[in-house]
């Protein structure tokens, strides 16, 4: 339950527009980036109107559009891959024992490992291809999915359960009409958690080889010490996400609205 505030100042921020805030932390931030940029580090950090110009320039020669694309393509690739294997390997683990015996100790040694130590092995194995890319974005949003679902699956309330068994329910009815719309804020939040992780894998994904992509383009740039292009190239990822964020936040609000779930 969330306090209301009792001051006049609180009572006047409480009544502003979060839109307003938004704004204002938006300038705040080109501030600092501005003075930053104008100090000592401004050597290796470009400024907003230096990043402005490589924006126009990258845009305009399409080259951007390209990198986008592409790193799109390979984080939402690997993402719905992982989302698609998570889901029912969650429900398995959280609902028989033996599946959670055998897989979980895998899963919790295996998301302790940085998604990109298996770089070597899947070049090896899938050469310098898209499939390669995915791959590793696969694997570092599966890990975190599932143990996401999973916990889910695990919190749900005992006494549901013992209510629909008392009440002449079937495991199947339990599982569908229980434990999946119980567990379904989880899976929301999973979701955030995941494609999260998949972005933040993307430059390590495009360390296999990639010949176009935001993680290639920032590489490039930094070999050539084009420090625009690199902070171009992070801005263009964080805004990325950004949006992907709040189309899940969309989504959690319209599908799980009939739970008492707060935004983050």
């Amino acid at each position: 339950m969330i306090n209301k505030p009792t001051t006049k100042f609180g009572q006047l921020v409480d009544k502003i527009d979060g839109r307003v805030f938004l704004l204002i932390s938006l300038m705040l931030g080109l501030l600092t980036w501005q003075l930053v940029s104008m100090t000592s580090a401004g050597a290796v950090f470009a400024g907003p109107v230096e990043t402005f110009n490589a924006f126009i320039k990258e845009l305009s020669n399409g080259k951007l559009l390209e990198h986008t694309y592409v790193s799109l393509y390979r984080v939402l690739g690997g993402f719905i891959l992982a989302l698609i294997i998570a889901i029912p390997v969650a429900f398995l683990m959280g609902w028989y024992k033996i599946c959670r015996m055998i897989v979980e100790p895998w899963i919790q040694f295996l998301r302790t490992i940085p998604p990109i130590a298996y770089i070597p092995l899947v070049i090896v194995a899938q050469g310098v291809g898209e499939s390669a890319k995915i791959t590793v974005i696969f694997v570092a949003s599966f890990l975190v999915m599932v143990v996401s679902i999973y916990q889910g699956v695990r919190n749900v309330d005992v006494t549901l359960i013992k209510a629909s068994r008392v009440l002449g329910a079937r495991d199947r009815d339990i599982f569908f009409r229980v434990i999946i719309p119980a567990s379904f804020p989880f899976i929301l939040v999973a979701l955030r958690l995941g494609l999260s992780a998949a972005l933040t894998t993307l430059i390590a994904a495009e360390l296999t080889g990639a010949q176009v992509g935001l993680g290639q383009m920032i590489q490039e740039a930094s070999l050539y010490f084009r420090m625009e292009i690199v902070i171009l190239g992070i801005v263009v990822i964080g805004i990325l996400g950004f949006i992907l964020d709040k189309t899940l936040l969309y989504l959690e609000r319209k599908l799980a609205g009939w739970q008492e779930v707060r935004s983050v």
